[in-house]
């Protein structure tokens, strides 16, 4: 299945790119659309920034507002503790079965899809949100939403992304045909010679069109780790843009910070709880890529369990835990007791 992950909130919110991104924001914080995408799952409207900050990140399948088959295979709760000076990041399985309000029990993956079916992006956005909160009882202070072909246009703004490729994979979805990369299905229709792009293990540079293809794969990894894997690659994947955006190629050029934010505004959708996009970046300001810390869902691994006839995964009692810790503002101690639900580096 088609999906992003949400690295654009973060470039414009972490570290040394929200100060030197200060100098812009006035300019294009009126251009970023911004909707309420977190409905009764929000935190207080406006309340000032002084304690835990919870982001909820979504990355869709689909490219455009008015697909009715769009789903959210992309979930990341983006923890920052009151100290702010570190960034959690939690990713929720795809197939985690909840509660939806308004709805009825199934996969999140299927509430924004329902939720958009009845209210659009936004509808299926606070779905999300609210599936989540009756699941943890965490309530957000932002959330946001990337498109396709902003999050490749925003990696390609920075000349590429420097990834380490952990995992080997072969594309499930893209192919190269006559020195031109496509998608499998069209040079199937086509009856055109075809290899599948492949990703080895190793440092790497990447553009947008690989960085996206690589995030997006769960069946044919190597690993047979399947959406546990993607997780994680997705999580790195965040911690690598930060660093290109806060890397001195893109500090000390305006002009790519220009362009940058440009297209970082052009991608999303935000909701900021009626707290201003300046503060945000303010308040932000100390968090590094070293900073930011990736942190694994169920131990890492499938916790599976047939539900209605249905093939699910439910959340552990330690990952429940884990993010009612995030609610509480207890996650440092939570992981020092936990440590198993480190990502390794």
């Amino acid at each position: 299945m088609v999906l992003t992950i949400f690295g654009a909130f973060l470039l414009v919110f972490s570290g040394g790119t929200a100060l030197a991104g200060v100098i812009l924001m006035d300019r294009y914080a009126g251009s970023v659309q911004q909707e309420n995408l977190l409905g009764a799952a929000a935190a207080d409207p406006g309340q000032a920034l002084d304690g835990p900050i919870n982001m909820l990140l979504l990355g869709l399948d689909g490219r455009e507002e008015g697909t009715d088959d769009t789903r959210s295979d992309t979930i990341i709760v983006l923890h920052v503790p009151s100290t702010h000076d570190q960034a959690y990041l939690i990713s929720v399985p795809r197939d985690t079965w909840v509660t939806v309000p308004g709805y009825w029990d199934m996969k999140i993956t299927e509430a924004f899809y329902h939720g958009n079916k009845d209210g659009g992006w936004t509808g299926g956005a606070q779905a999300v949100a609210g599936a989540i909160n009756d699941l943890t009882g965490l309530r957000f202070n932002a959330a946001a939403i990337v498109n396709f072909d902003g999050f490749e246009t925003i990696i390609d703004e920075m000349d590429g992304i420097e990834f380490c490729v952990e995992t080997r994979a072969t594309s499930e979805h893209l192919v190269i045909a006559g020195g031109q990369v496509m998608g499998i299905g069209q040079a199937r229709r086509q009856g055109l010679h075809f290899e599948r792009v492949r990703y080895d293990v190793g440092c790497q540079h990447l553009e947008g069109w690989q960085a996206l293809d690589y995030v997006r794969q769960r069946k044919n990894l190597e690993t047979n780790e399947g959406d546990y894997a993607r997780q994680r690659h997705q999580q790195q994947l965040l911690q690598a843009m930060a660093a290109q955006a806060t890397s001195r190629d893109v500090m000390t050029n305006l002009g790519t910070m220009d362009r940058l934010l440009r297209a970082t505004g052009d991608a999303l959708i935000i909701d900021t709880n009626e707290v201003k996009l300046e503060d945000f970046a303010f308040t932000m300001r100390n968090i590094r890529p070293r900073d930011m810390i990736s942190l694994r869902t169920n131990e890492g691994w499938y916790n599976s369990a047939e539900i209605n006839g249905v093939s699910a995964e439910l959340l552990s009692d330690q990952s429940v835990a884990m993010f009612k810790a995030a609610a509480n503002d207890t996650m440092a101690q939570f992981v020092l007791n936990h440590p198993d639900v480190l990502n390794e580096d």
